[in-house]
């Protein structure tokens, strides 16, 4: 969605947007780019398609705002979980 806003703000000739995820679990000592090194930890990878007539720059600026979405920055922060029991 953050894409297709994007490019239609622009008047860019974005077609459509194919965002394809795998999840999976590693061991955090084979993740270089990783903080936590004693556990396993969820991978996320995420292929980008993009289908319409833009040029390199477009994409590349796309791929910029994509890392930059509502979504992926949840992802990517830390996360905390607050669980409470409600009963009737």
């Amino acid at each position: 969605m953050t894409l297709a806003m994007y490019a239609r703000r622009k008047h860019w000739p974005l077609e459509a947007v194919t965002v394809t995820l795998r999840h999976s679990k590693i061991h955090a000592a084979d993740c270089e780019a990783c903080e936590t090194k004693d556990a396993r930890i969820d991978q996320i990878e995420r292929d980008i398609e993009l289908t319409g007539v833009l040029t390199e720059d477009q994409r590349a600026r796309l791929l910029d705002i994509a890392n930059k979405c509502p979504v992926h920055r949840t992802l990517t922060s830390e996360i905390h979980i607050q669980t409470r029991l409600i009963t009737a």
